[in-house]
């Protein structure tokens, strides 16, 4: 199998609980809690969860928006965390993120070609002027939207017109991976459908890798290769989407997926109602984090962290009782 486009390796983001007048450090938030996985070229890997779980987070990290506190991260073989500023800006052109709100996302200042062309001129591609409107221009087109739509405002545009100009943003500096933190949770349904077509057709036509987050299982059946399921911070299984639907085998992934809807009224599923609230990540729960809401616990599942193991055909599970199921 050719070198993976992203490899994440135990990947932590802790964010220090600080008290008192000088400020002294109490404990953690664990974010984000030992994640590995990888991408290869040309394909999308799901990231699922409940809110609060660490998604995007893990998001932000691996493109060093923030500092990683532990683990690596590899883009095409070069390690992210350790690359200079010089590199870093290199990179940055490879790797682009699409952000979840597309109404706080852009600059209500600027002009829709201003916020498209500003990495262009900002990493000296172009230069302002005729050449520089004819990319955004070429790159507008291609998302869907008209060359007359550059000298308009974002407070013009609906919202699904702004995160096409946000998905065009994205891909001013031609790179080859983009993260798309939650990026249709804010749309209605039908508009979720027309961008999620957007991006599988702009990732066939330019060979686009991606890191799709969302807490909606159903929209990442539409564009996922891959599935990872996180919770409280640590991915819980991971694998490929047809095994993942078909026989889900954590707990966890198997209550998420009886909660999507069936449009078959005569297709009965039986709902998985977990009990409790989520623990909080500056104090999980010890053992398995997902042992005080799952209905199977057993003592083990108190005491020892389950191993992230392949169950087969590359199926990732973190349970103690996987074999029970």
């Amino acid at each position: 199998m050719s070198t993976p486009v992203l490899e994440v390796k135990n990947l932590k983001k802790y964010f220090p609980i600080q008290s008192g007048f000088l400020k002294t450090r109490q404990g953690d938030v664990k974010a984000v809690d030992d994640i590995s996985f990888t991408i290869q070229e040309g394909q999308t890997l799901g990231l699922v969860g409940e809110s609060g779980c660490g998604k995007t987070t893990a998001g932000r990290t691996i493109l060093r928006l923030t500092d990683a506190t532990d683990g690596q991260v590899l883009y095409k073989g070069k390690d992210v965390f350790k690359a200079s500023k010089k590199e870093m800006m290199e990179l940055r052109q490879q790797m682009q993120i699409v952000f979840q709100d597309p109404y706080s996302s852009l600059n209500p200042r600027m002009t829709i070609g201003e916020i498209i062309g500003e990495a262009l001129v900002e990493h000296k591609l172009y230069k302002k002027g005729s050449e520089l409107t004819d990319r955004v221009t070429e790159i507008l087109e291609l998302c869907g939207m008209a060359r007359y739509h550059i000298n308009r405002y974002p407070h013009e545009f609906s919202g699904g017109q702004r995160q096409r100009i946000g998905i065009a943003r994205a891909l001013a500096l031609n790179p080859s991976f983009i993260v798309g933190d939650e990026p249709v949770s804010a749309l209605d349904v039908s508009i979720q459908a027309q961008v999620i077509n957007l991006m599988k057709d702009l990732q066939q036509k330019l060979g686009l890798s991606y890191l799709f987050i969302s807490h909606d299982l159903s929209v990442v059946k539409h564009i996922s290769d891959r599935v990872g399921v996180m919770y409280l911070g640590s991915l819980v299984e991971l694998a490929d989407k047809k095994d993942l639907y078909d026989t889900p085998k954590h707990p966890y992934t198997q209550a998420l997926l009886s909660a999507i809807p069936v449009p078959d009224p005569k297709k009965k599923t039986k709902r998985i109602i977990l009990q409790g609230d989520i623990p909080s990540a500056a104090n999980p729960p010890s053992g398995c984090k997902f042992h005080t809401r799952c209905p199977y616990a057993k003592e083990i599942c108190k005491a020892e962290v389950p191993v992230f193991k392949n169950m087969g055909s590359n199926h990732f599970v973190a349970c103690h009782l996987v074999d029970q199921f």
